[in-house]
């Protein structure tokens, strides 16, 4: 009596196949970080006197504070699929506002700035019941709406900056940006604690599968029993929260109300939050992802700044990342469903 000899064992199987996968995993999984730090020693071995010091590195840290707040805020209503294009418009509107209350009007700071940030989250409950029960496409609603903030933001200042007087602003209010904590700037703190509870909102709780469940598939969504429509008005909520934080955070930067100050902010806060979808859970955004993007961009603009680039260089850099960060988050989503 003979046996047959096994089987030979399936490509996917052998040892060379899952070490493929697992490098293909790992890469997916962390080669913007890998990045980051190759863009870190690249610039520090060419500009080995101001690239890797200790104000440099402080210096991109409270620089790019705003931005990454503000792309973590995009990653909210990108979970659920819908964009909010008033980000910027509202962040203008929430700078100029927190200055008019507290130059011109003499509110305490502390209450311009929990009224100014309790309104941003307004605003998003408006986006997002206009885009869910009105049902308008989330970027003409949040196009129409920033157009309209940014109407308002012209209104209150007529056009021109708000500028505080002799005395200045309060030390305290100004500290909110300026203070260091542990030999780091302050605003480096707002960036991990936002990033830690956006990912806790995301990973851990069931609003946040909520979210992603709704951004994967909206119809089985509604199958299962999710209340699609107020969970997104729920994602657009926290955005504008967020955006209000951010624009009290530029008022206590800028230190006078800019109304054309807020736009330049759009396109970082969307590169920085498509970017992020292609690392750490590689095929959706994701807070930690974000912030990784962010540092790679943070390290490049400044890189780039220090080398001599001209003003042009920074839009370029921007506009060319995002047309690369669409196509990876694409790519990304598409091999993610590929995987079983």
């Amino acid at each position: 009596m003979t046996t047959s000899p096994p089987p030979p064992p399936s490509p996917s199987s052998s040892p060379r196949s899952l070490l493929d996968h697992l490098r293909g995993h790992h890469i997916g999984t962390y080669g913007l970080l890998i990045l980051a730090v190759l863009l870190f020693l690249v610039f520090s071995v060419v500009l080995p006197d101001t690239f890797p010091t200790r104000d440099n590195v402080s210096s991109i840290l409270s620089n790019q504070s705003i931005p990454a707040i503000l792309a973590l805020g995009a990653t909210i209503p990108i979970a659920t699929g819908k964009f909010d294009l008033s980000m910027g418009y509202g962040l203008g509107l929430a700078h100029v506002m927190v200055l008019q209350l507290i130059v011109n009007t003499g509110w305490p700071w502390p209450a311009a700035c929990l009224t100014v940030v309790l309104g941003g989250a307004l605003v998003g409950v408006l986006n997002g019941v206009i885009v869910e029960y009105v049902r308008i496409d989330s970027f003409i609603a949040t196009l129409g709406t920033g157009s309209m903030m940014y109407a308002a933001t012209g209104w209150i200042t007529d056009g021109s900056r708000i500028v505080p007087g002799p005395d200045g602003l309060p030390a305290s209010f100004t500290g909110l940006y300026d203070s260091r904590f542990l030999g780091l700037p302050l605003p480096a703190y707002y960036v991990i604690a936002l990033a830690a509870g956006l990912w806790v909102v995301l990973e851990r709780l069931p609003l946040g599968r909520y979210l992603y469940v709704i951004g994967s598939s909206r119809r089985t969504a509604d199958i299962i029993g999710i209340p699609s429509h107020r969970y997104s008005v729920y994602a657009f909520a926290g955005s504008g929260l967020v955006t209000g934080l951010a624009g009290v955070l530029l008022a206590a930067q800028q230190q006078t109300g800019n109304p054309s100050v807020g736009l330049d902010y759009l396109l970082p806060a969307f590169v920085g939050a498509l970017l992020g979808s292609t690392t750490i859970k590689p095929g959706r955004v994701n807070a930690l992802g974000t912030v990784v993007a962010v540092a790679v961009l943070a390290i490049g603009l400044a890189g780039i700044g220090q080398l001599g680039a001209d003003f042009w260089a920074t839009p370029l850099f921007n506009g060319a990342t995002l047309l690369i960060a669409v196509g990876l988050a694409g790519y990304s989503a598409r091999r993610r469903l590929r995987t079983p």
